[in-house]
């Protein structure tokens, strides 16, 4: 018995590679979980997929979602270096 259920543990290890936990996500980005759960249902955050309560997070598109919301320098008004004002 403990022989099968280790067998479907690494069943669905290998299955969820390349998949992150909204804990895992969260913790890479420094918000709260709750705070990830308010982005899904505003549709600003990673895209995720829901299988019934659990949410999880396909690495390369969390990386891609995160390039995206790269900011670029803007070019600052008045010559200060660094845009400060």
């Amino acid at each position: 018995m403990d022989d099968q259920r280790a067998e479907t543990a690494a069943g669905t290890a290998l299955l969820l590679t390349g998949w992150l936990t909204r804990a895992q996500v969260a913790s890479e980005i420094g918000v709260s979980v709750d705070t990830l759960a308010r982005w899904e249902t505003r549709r600003i955050g990673p895209p995720s997929v829901r299988i019934g309560r659990k949410v999880l997070y396909r690495a390369e598109a969390f990386r891609e979602w995160l390039v995206s919301r790269e900011c670029g320098m803007l070019p600052s008004k008045g010559g200060r270096p660094g845009g400060e004002r």
